[in-house]
């Protein structure tokens, strides 16, 4: 009995050993599985990771991007604030431009004033409003462009404007519409492109002939109405700061880096043909670059403005022909810094200068500075003209047209006329002159208020 017990307990034994090292297998080949399966994923997560990180960043950046672009939106249609300034001799303020005002311009017949914005507009003013409370004016649209410079055409009806892309010259005319009213309507085509140096002015001669282009290299272009060459000018001064027709479109006249005013004189047959362009005569006394010049209404005077830290008045009304150089009248000093322009006014008896946001008026009789009116614009003064009359003074820099009494025109003639009396001897004479005396004093006492 006992032999027979111990065979099956040993049988028994060695299946418990089989069973637990089958169950011990199973058991590392489930951790081994698992541990492969675990090694993969976690390989897995740190692209993973990254590329969420990428998709998170781009979200963030694309959400920066339209917050700015929101803020941009909101800062254009946020106008700025308008520059406000007053004075005394403040007649008013045009205001209608929503962008930077850039040229003025008066019509011949002085019933208009010409204004030129980066807010694509040109804006025709009636001068006769100048002094009441509300200001008309009539608005020409410059299609897909902006105008830099504007010139009236010498009947009123119609005037060019530089285009600021295009780099050419746009002529409006003046239509009438189905209601009755005018307005002024750009031409289908523009002026060909003539010149690649950046433009510095424009004019049109009072003649009707011709149109000046002149440029910032050393180029002046004189052309046709239709916009052909008739000649081009070599101002052969390494840069060209200045250039202007002359009021009686005889004259075109420049100036630059070096210290003179070249002119020169457009000639026509008596038919109407242009002949050439001949050099009339120069203005030389600065000892630094001229900023800039004026010319009086009937171009017999001139004015100058230099580096040096003068103005100068000459007399113009020489016969050049005979190599007789113009008379230096009168030299003033005055504190400018650019950008500077000079402005005589029509009658040469007052002239303005502006530096950066200021002006001032001077005497021409005396060479005094009368008015000083600082701050003017909100940014730097980019034309200055008086009017046709020589009663206002005009100027432009932000969004306004700032329009001042040319009152040391006015106490001028005061002068003048009651230094003539005292000569004059003849009665017809003498009440002539007490007549513009009593007019003009009679314009300075309502200015300032005290009546008649």
């Amino acid at each position: 009995m006992e032999a027979a017990v111990v065979p099956g307990s040993a049988w028994l034994a060695g299946l418990s050993l089989v069973l637990g090292g089958l169950v011990l297998w199973l058991v590392l080949v489930l951790l081994r599985r698992r541990t492969e399966e675990a090694e993969p994923s976690r390989k897995g997560t740190v692209p993973i990771t990254i590329d969420d990180q990428d998709v998170n960043s781009e979200a963030a950046s694309k959400t920066s991007v339209l917050k700015k672009q929101k803020q941009l939106q909101r800062i254009r249609k946020e106008k700025p604030q308008q520059h406000t300034f007053t004075h005394p001799l403040l007649a008013s303020a045009l205001k209608g431009h929503s962008g930077s005002i850039t040229c003025l311009d008066f019509s011949s017949n002085g019933k208009y004033l010409a204004s030129c914005s980066d807010d694509r507009t040109v804006r025709i003013w009636s001068t006769k409003d100048f002094l009441e409370r509300e200001h008309r004016s009539m608005r020409a649209n410059v299609e897909l462009d902006h105008a830099t410079l504007v010139r009236f055409y010498p009947d009123s009806r119609a005037f060019i404007a530089w285009l600021a892309n295009g780099d050419t010259f746009r002529l409006f005319k003046m239509t009438k519409k189905e209601d009755g009213s005018f307005t002024y309507t750009a031409l289908p085509e523009d002026f060909p492109k003539l010149h690649r140096a950046p433009i510095i002015n424009i004019g049109v001669a009072d003649t009707g002939k011709y149109i000046m282009a002149a440029y910032s290299d050393t180029t002046i272009l004189i052309l046709d109405t239709k916009g052909d060459v008739l000649a081009t000018i070599n101002t052969n001064q390494m840069n060209n700061t200045f250039s202007a027709v002359s009021p009686c479109g005889r004259f075109v006249a420049s100036c630059g880096f070096t210290p003179d005013v070249k002119v020169w004189e457009v000639c026509f047959s008596k038919t109407g043909d242009f002949r050439e362009v001949t050099r009339a005569f120069e203005l030389k006394g600065h000892t630094a670059g001229v900023y800039s010049f004026s010319f009086s209404n009937d171009s017999r005077r001139m004015a100058t403005v230099s580096k040096d830290g003068t103005w100068k008045l000459w007399d113009t009304d020489v016969e050049y022909k005979k190599q007789q150089d113009p008379y230096l009248l009168l030299t003033g000093r005055c504190q400018v810094a650019e950008p500077c322009r000079v402005a005589l006014s029509p009658d040469a008896r007052a002239l303005a200068i502006s530096s950066r946001t200021s002006i001032f008026v001077y005497n021409t009789r005396n060479g005094e500075q009368e008015e000083c009116f600082e701050g003017v614009h909100g940014e730097h003064i980019t034309d200055l003209a008086f009017d046709v009359s020589s009663r206002f003074l005009a100027s432009c820099g932000d969004r306004a047209i700032r329009v001042f009494h040319n009152t040391t025109g006015y106490r001028a003639v005061v002068e003048e006329m009651k230094a003539l009396l005292k000569k004059a001897t003849n009665e017809l004479t003498k009440q002539r002159l007490q007549q513009q005396v009593k007019s003009a004093q009679s314009a300075l006492d309502a200015i300032y208020g005290k009546g008649n």
